[in-house]
């Protein structure tokens, strides 16, 4: 699909930060240190001093196997020993690293001590198990503390892990662990949700029947769920008895900054996910230095990153870059609105929340029950908030900023990927803010939005993002398909890394994400981003939040279908149908041809993203392909 978007909404609202918040930043001035950036290679070598290495490197970038780009070359480090090692001997020892809370009000805490120990005694029972530096371990588990001690301990002993989001089909969860070969499986009893257990248990033992390269299955007993383990297979062992007896040192492997750290898979919001290859020198070093600059992270700050650890903002905003900092990482286990919608809201009054990390699609989930909730909890801890996974829209960015943080701390909306493994676009707190949009590209980074033949388009003009030079947190392949790696990102406009994504920029520089390049609507010659019909759906007070996909009409050529969520108090009736197609039409112009809305009650998502594929193969009798 041609990206050449025709550009609708125009906001203009400018928002300077607050004194307070720029006097107190990392990075004082947001220009100046874009402009330092420029010099890739400088810029990002004085960031990784920041980080504890065996032996450095020889040298930062090596581009001559493009796009096989390689960071930090011959530099030796490890990721554990970073992110909990090296705090035990510091004043942090006692510090809490982890902040474990779930739905039914249960909370642990474990110090960096205290996770230290517990690393090193899982590090010492995988290798017993056979696991070796390369082979991978799976892991199937929920928001709990073990699932960061199982990682951390791969890292440890330099295996890869490959983590499967909990709340995948039995077939979709098959697929990943064959694909990544992988040796041993940590799962779990079950997992809390909306006041019921989960049995991950029963999905795994479906699952395992056609994992032929499984050899042992590691249980945790996390809820207490009536499990029993097999005496058919001889493979399984639960993992508090795995730990019994294992000492609570080991050293650290010694790991080339390019040695494989995991493989993840993509979401698959748009088809088939991918099996993402990380390394481990650049992805730490790209990882901390966004999470320290972007959220202004400090040695007292509670952070807290909604994002499961199952994608990929879990592996880097709620596990690694945290504990590369130095600081508490909250961990909630449970649904945002259970028991009931103010539960995030009374978490954050409870530990003294500072910086909150979350989608836009659980803000405009939580936007429909107005203000009831929020007014019962002081929440004035928090100094940043900030949304990642969808575009967030104009309506839900004012929402953040006047009622969440009443005019005085910045919203900050990230863009990036499970293959860029770091954020890529976003303001720093010390940037002026657009509702809406996610800013310019973070210092060290160059984007633009181009043609198909990857030339620059005008200002207003949608086109393709896409990146043009490397970063350290790249992706390096995908895994066991350096074809496909080139073909899909990199052979569509040589030269740069086509991200699927459309955007515009504005005249100041700005850059707005308009949606996935197939998700774009042509009407009547016409291309539009979903994220703008979307944004405009609920901009509407009856609506909390919206998916759009084309349908097919023998004039128009496509119509635009709404599945909306509506507000309490709202129902889908004739009048209202009326109002809100004269209200899209009104706010994008005659272009938007609304051809049927539809009520739900919710929308398919992973990871923070709506899954349009999802509803168009529902709308015309296809196959869902991985759920």
């Amino acid at each position: 699909m041609r990206p050449d978007t025709t550009v609708l909404l125009d906001e203009k609202r400018v928002f300077k930060p607050d004194v307070e918040t720029v006097e107190n930043a990392h990075v004082k001035n947001w220009e100046i240190e874009i402009e330092k950036g420029k010099d890739i290679e400088k810029y990002w070598a004085e960031k990784a001093e920041d980080l504890d290495w065996f032996q450095k490197w020889d040298q930062v970038l090596d581009e001559s196997n493009k796009p096989f780009y390689k960071w930090f070359i011959n530099g030796k480090i490890n990721l554990a020993y970073n992110a909990v090692d090296r705090w035990i001997r510091t004043n942090k020892r006692n510090h809490v690293a982890i902040l474990y809370v779930n739905e039914r009000g249960d909370e642990r805490k474990l110090t960096y001590y205290e996770l230290y120990c517990e690393v090193n005694k899982m590090a010492n029972a995988l290798k017993n198990l056979g696991v070796k530096k390369g082979e991978t371990v799976a892991m199937y588990l929920p928001m709990c503390p073990e699932l960061v001690v199982s990682m951390l301990a791969c890292t440890k002993i330099g295996a890869l892990h490959s983590v499967v989001y909990s709340g995948l089909s039995v077939g979709a969860f098959v697929g990943r662990m064959n694909h990544a070969e992988a040796k041993i499986l940590i799962t779990a009893d079950g997992t809390y949700r909306k006041g019921k257990i989960i049995d991950l248990k029963k999905i795994s033992d479906e699952a395992l029947l056609q994992c032929p390269t499984i050899e042992t299955v590691v249980v945790v007993q996390h809820t207490g769920n009536d499990i029993e383990v097999s005496d058919l297979s001889g493979k399984e062992i639960f993992y508090e008895r795995l730990l019994e007896g294992e000492p609570a040192e080991c050293e650290p492997e010694h790991m080339d900054a390019e040695d494989p750290l995991f493989v993840l898979y993509t979401s698959g919001t748009t088809g088939k996910p991918k099996g993402v290859l990380h390394t481990t020198g650049g992805y730490m070093v790209g990882v901390s230095t966004t999470l320290k600059n972007i959220f202004d992270i400090h040695g007292n700050d509670l952070w807290w990153c909604t994002g499961d650890i199952g994608w990929i903002t879990g592996h880097s905003y709620t596990v690694y870059g945290p504990l590369l900092l130095g600081t508490t990482t909250l961990i909630y286990e449970g649904a945002p609105d259970f028991p009931d919608p103010g539960t995030w809201w009374s978490i954050i009054e409870k530990y003294g929340v500072t910086k909150f990390y979350t989608a836009p699609t659980s803000i405009r989930h939580l936007m429909r029950f107005g203000n009831r909730y929020l007014d019962l909890y002081d929440i004035s801890t928090l100094k940043i908030l900030g949304t990642v996974g969808e575009p967030l829209n104009s309506e839900a960015w004012m929402w953040l900023y006047k009622t969440i943080g009443k005019e005085r701390i910045p919203i900050i909306d990230t863009w990036w990927q499970t293959e860029t493994g770091m954020q890529l676009i976003s303001p720093l707190p010390s940037a002026y803010l657009k509702p809406g949009s996610v800013n310019k590209a973070v210092p060290g980074v160059e984007a633009d939005i181009v043609d198909e033949e990857g030339n620059p388009v005008p200002i207003g003009k949608g086109g393709y993002l896409v990146i043009k030079k490397p970063w350290p947190a790249m992706f390096r392949t995908l895994y066991k398909d350096d074809e496909k790696y080139k073909e899909i990102y990199w052979d569509p406009i040589p030269g740069v890394y086509k991200a699927d994504d459309v955007a515009r920029r504005d005249e100041d520089g700005y850059i707005w994400i308009q949606g996935r390049s197939d998700d774009v609507l042509k009407i009547a010659s016409h291309r539009i981003g979903t994220a703008e019909v979307e944004s405009a759906f609920v901009s509407h007070p009856a609506v909390s939040e919206a998916a759009v996909i084309g349908k097919s009409d023998p004039v128009k050529g496509e119509v635009i279908k709404a599945f909306v969520i509506l507000r309490e108090g709202y129902e889908l009736k004739t009048k209202l149908i009326k109002e809100l197609i004269q209200h899209v039409r009104y706010e994008l112009g005659p272009v938007a041809v609304i051809g049927e809305i539809a009520q739900v009650d919710a929308l398919p998502q992973t990871s923070g993203k709506i899954m349009r594929r999802v509803l168009r193969a529902q709308e015309m009798g296809e196959d869902l392909t991985d759920l």
